[in-house]
């Protein structure tokens, strides 16, 4: 959730892509004889940005730093930005 938007934003994707791509590296099957290009999907696993928003607004301070989620704890080594 995005308290300024009072809303969820998307975080990820994944967009069909036909033959698009795979026609510019000529990936192909064979179909009973017949060499088709595949088609392909374009995803996103979790965009940096798009999760950084909801962080930064669900956990600011309000002496303006941020605290770190519990669980990103270990990873970033401390528990407030910006203090």
């Amino acid at each position: 959730m995005v308290p300024s938007k009072n809303n969820y934003l998307e975080t990820h994707s994944a967009s069909y892509f036909h033959d698009f791509q795979t026609r510019r590296l000529n990936i192909k099957y064979d179909d009973v004889g017949k060499k088709r290009y595949a088609h392909s999907l374009n995803n996103t696993a979790m965009a940096f940005p798009r999760i950084l928003v909801p962080i930064l607004e669900n956990y600011q301070q309000a002496d303006g730093s941020i605290k770190v989620p519990e669980v990103l704890v270990q990873y970033i080594g401390k528990e407030f930005l910006g203090k």
